[in-house]
């Protein structure tokens, strides 16, 4: 629930990350169909709609339609426009496995999830296309949708490259300096259950059901060579990526992530967000660092709470967003005064206040039932990008005294390397094994 700098719009131009492109494969085609139906039918009864309404279907059907390029410079699915459903996935490779296990997974991953991403099943025989004797490479569950602006993004786990089985793919040399199990920080009560993992895959989509197809086909894919560990849904983006996107709420119904890194804005991808040439090791350059963290919200407590207090916590006004120094949602909040308290969320995750570090989020919000009390077990699956892990760990350590902390746990944990974009006919983590 950090508090990044703000950017500007977003950048459609050259990368997997923010280009769309139409995909019109055999789903696709169906999708197109089903929608064009709905677009039809929003234009026949538009003496009965508003004109707001009928462009807001028009809108969505066009989002439903989106597909985006798994191949290029970066991988998509940190700069994309944030969708509305993750599913989020921790795997360990199995016991035994060796190096020509990993990069065939790899491999495999990256062949399904270019095809995926497009709109296609995992393979040309698909759901049905196989022999009827055979169990189908594809489960089947998204036949007829569109691509619903998927984006699959893969990462690599400190225990990739060594664990206490040693070096298990002769990789331990090329591990990054900074991938590490990121420390204990105050308040944590991490589930080692559902914290860490070899290699983690965030999938994205503006339908839930594509994205849980996707991790369920990826997980299929890996029988033998991985295991799933945990895995997460998310609902509801608690942060943009452009300019065109507003700001969403999180579940305490408070504007999240008004200040976040941008597409468009280049300069700070580059400072903040983007892995250098300059940076060790080599082989990452062009990629990132994802931190995940599971925040339990204790919702009920927080519902009892004023609104003023609410406000102080924050530092923010909860219906239009902005600080409580004066202006409006994207006014540069003014921490001189006494107007935010120096020990407001606001407060201690600006940018202004922590030496400009700056990271970009991508979080959702997330609910998993009840817990044994009867109560929500709710709140964020905080997801953020940046270019070292020191830039997450510095903020999250600034926020020891953060007065939000009263009302939210930690309960789960994760950082991955993540690798450049693949380039066509070959693998995301090519470079690793080069």
């Amino acid at each position: 629930m950090n508090e990044p700098e703000a950017g500007a719009s977003p950048d459609t131009s050259s990368t997997g990350d923010a280009s769309a492109q139409g995909g019109l494969s055999r789903r696709g085609l169906l999708g197109l169909a089903i929608g064009g139906g709905v677009a039809g039918l929003a234009v026949g009864a538009g003496a009965g709609l508003t004109g707001g309404v009928a462009l807001g279907r028009a809108r969505a059907a066009e989002d439903a339609h989106s597909a985006y390029e798994f191949f290029g410079a970066h991988q998509a699915g940190i700069t994309t426009p944030v969708q509305d459903h993750l599913h989020f996935a921790s795997f360990d490779m199995m016991p035994r496995s060796d190096r020509d296990d990993l990069i065939s997974l790899l491999q495999d991953w990256s062949y399904a999830a270019s095809r995926m991403s497009q709109g296609l099943e995992v393979s040309a025989s698909g759901a049905v296309g196989g022999p009827a004797e055979a169990p189908p490479d594809d489960t089947g569950e998204a036949l007829g949708l569109p691509a619903s602006g998927l984006t699959i993004t893969f990462g690599f786990g400190p225990g990739l490259f060594e664990n206490e089985d040693g070096d298990r793919y002769g990789i331990a040399a090329r591990r990054p300096p900074g991938l590490e199990r990121l420390p204990a920080f105050l308040g944590d009560d991490l589930d080692p259950q559902t914290s860490h993992g070899d290699l983690c895959i965030q999938a994205c989509a503006d339908d839930p059901q594509v994205a849980v197809h996707a991790i369920r086909n990826l997980s299929r894919i890996a029988f033998g060579r991985a295991r799933l560990r945990w895995s997460q849904l998310g609902f509801g983006k608690t942060s943009r990526t452009t300019a065109t996107q507003a700001t969403p709420r999180n579940l305490f119904g408070f504007k999240d992530g008004t200040a976040n890194i941008l597409a468009d804005d280049t300069e700070a991808l580059t400072d903040h967000v983007w892995v250098s040439d300059e940076d060790e090791p080599a082989w990452l350059a062009g990629g990132s660092y994802l931190v995940a963290r599971k925040i339990a919200m204790l919702i009920e407590t927080w519902d009892r709470v004023r609104l003023s207090e609410q406000d102080a916590i924050v530092g923010r006004d909860k219906g239009e967003g902005a600080p409580l120094s004066g202006g409006d949602e994207f006014t540069a909040p003014d921490f001189h005064g006494n107007a935010i308290d120096a020990n407001s969320h606001v407060s201690l995750a600006h940018p202004e206040q922590n030496d400009g570090v700056r990271i970009l989020r991508r979080g959702y919000n997330y609910v998993d039932g009840n817990n044994a009390l009867g109560r929500l077990d709710a709140g964020l699956f905080f997801l953020s990008y940046q270019r070292d892990p020191a830039q997450f760990i510095s903020l999250q350590r600034r926020l020891s005294t953060d007065l939000m902390n009263e009302y939210i746990r930690h309960v789960g944990s994760g950082v991955w390397a993540v690798p450049r974009g693949a380039t066509p006919g070959s693998y995301v983590g090519a470079q690793l094994f080069a």
